[in-house]
């Protein structure tokens, strides 16, 4: 491609990630001038749900909200739906409080240790950006750690506060929010023992087993475990693995509905590849399937791929998941 064609897609994207050298703009642009529409459409009918000043829970919201929230209503509309809003109102001063509190040298240096690693690709992170994002981030995690010391800090949480940051563009929101997901919207994920995370990567190969049961089959014959496949998409939330605008599109249905939501995406992703995952005649062979499919037009274009996450995966009430999680769990305690 002519660098004067490549140049027609910003090099920089609206979160400030730099777009990858072998960026599809060709495909993007076209995604894009339709998603437009989209967007604009949904801007309108958000302004004037919002109008009234709150963000009522309905089914229309809920409607609403697996068409997107536009980004200028994305922090606002988190902040109520998750609960977190309520939480920061019903505790003034308290974020400030929790960054003044007692030192704790062990979980400040294993903060400290990945800020570099959190988004290399996004200039807003960068040390030589002023205002640089890092001490945001570093005081969003540090503020959780002692907030919650059951979990102090986890690898994978330093992704998460980084998105939360940069759609709110304010550091006391995204603690807030960082709180809704890691104390309740994701169970026990980040704990030392990750007890929940495990469940979950098991309750996804029972739904496999029973929704594709030929995909079930293969990861029997081939003896391969869940976590090796899907970990980082549990525990990252899909950061750095699909790209943005779809994660955020995720998310928006992940304040509202719950954790239910990460395993709708999976089995999407996983039925949309069955023939490909299909193929695979060994484990390092179906560890780079599971790449191949977080990639492509199927995951860029973020509104086709939402409306697949409701249809294509079938019913999947929370009540399925938690009586999944209770097995698994349990199963999970007796192996020790």
């Amino acid at each position: 491609m002519q660098p004067a064609e490549r140049s027609r897609v910003p090099r920089i994207d609206p979160y400030g990630f730099e777009r990858p050298e072998d960026f599809d703009d060709a495909a993007y642009e076209k995604f894009f001038s339709s998603y437009l529409v989209t967007l604009t459409r949904r801007a309108i009918k958000w302004s004037r749900l919002l109008q009234g000043g709150g963000v009522p829970r309905s089914r229309t919201v809920k409607r609403y909200v697996r068409k997107g929230v536009p980004l200028e209503h994305r922090a606002r509309v988190w902040m109520v739906l998750s609960g977190a809003q309520a939480q920061m109102d019903q505790n003034p001063g308290y974020y400030h409080q929790l960054l003044q509190g007692e030192r704790n040298p062990r979980l400040e240096d294993a903060i400290r240790t990945d800020l570099n690693r959190t988004f290399p690709d996004n200039v807003k992170f960068r040390k030589t950006t002023d205002p640089c994002l890092q001490r945001t981030l570093y005081n969003v995690l540090l503020a959780y750690g002692h907030h919650n010391q059951g979990v102090g800090y986890c690898q994978g949480m330093n992704f998460i506060a980084g998105y939360l940051i940069l759609i709110t563009n304010n550091e006391e929101e995204s603690f807030w929010l960082l709180d809704a997901l890691v104390g309740r919207i994701l169970p026990d994920y980040y704990s030392p023992a990750m007890l929940g995370l495990k469940t979950d990567q098991e309750v996804l190969g029972e739904l496999v087993r029973v929704k594709l049961p030929a995909v079930g089959a293969l990861m029997e014959r081939l003896g391969v475990l869940w976590t090796l496949l899907v970990s980082r998409w549990f525990i990252c939330l899909f950061v750095d693995i699909l790209p943005v605008e779809t994660v955020l599109r995720i998310w928006d249905c992940l304040f509202n509905e719950g954790s239910k939501i990460i395993f709708r995406v999976a089995l999407t992703l996983i039925k949309q590849h069955q023939e490909l995952i299909l193929e695979a005649t060994s484990v390092p062979d179906i560890c780079d399937k599971f790449k191949q499919i977080t990639k492509g037009s199927f995951v860029m274009e973020c509104h086709t791929f939402m409306q697949k996450i409701f249809s294509e995966p079938g019913s999947l009430s929370m009540a399925t998941v938690a009586k999944l999680r209770e097995s698994c769990r349990a199963r999970l305690l007796a192996q020790g």
